[in-house]
């Protein structure tokens, strides 16, 4: 199974695909990155930037899921929850557009099924996905080592269900 998982942002989105093999280790490491849109241009602009980023995406490494991370509920700023609200639907419609399926966590249920506590820090992340993919180097920005994350989360729960039957 291929997993694409999405951290949605306005300014940066957030992708990372891993392969989880039936049975076989521990997931696999793909790409990695971000879709970066510039702040000069419209909101319109933006997203159809995010669109055609992650369409690429997905046209190119062909998911069998696609993981989001959900909107905080509580946000000190409903702005910013507002624009990455339209981050978040872009990523929804083109998944639904490729014909791909889409699960959604909270990033507290992320953390705690990488890290083990949801309320650990970005660093935190960073860190433990560096760690589990043997990489060099902290993913850089957060936003591609939260994406890994989000992937990682669909990955054991989808281990889980299956040693569950």
């Amino acid at each position: 199974m291929r997993i694409l998982g999405i951290d949605p942002g306005l300014e940066r989105t957030g992708y990372g695909v891993v392969d989880l093999a039936a049975g076989v280790g521990a997931p696999r490491l793909v790409e990695a990155g971000v879709v970066r849109t510039r702040a000069a241009d419209t909101l319109a602009q933006r997203l159809a930037e995010i669109r055609s980023g992650l369409a690429a995406v997905i046209d190119e490494l062909h998911p069998d899921v696609v993981a989001v991370e959900e909107l905080y509920s509580h946000y000190g700023h409903p702005r910013t929850a507002i624009l990455m609200g339209h981050a978040r639907g872009i990523a929804y419609l083109t998944a639904a557009q490729a014909g791909v399926p889409v699960e959604s966590y909270s990033a507290t249920h992320i953390k705690k099924s990488l890290i083990g506590t949801g309320h650990a820090s970005k660093e935190q992340v960073q860190r433990a996905v560096q760690s589990l993919f043997r990489l060099s180097k902290t993913p850089h920005p957060p936003d591609v080592a939260d994406a890994l994350a989000v992937a990682l989360c669909h990955a054991y729960r989808t281990t889980r269900m299956a040693l569950a039957r």
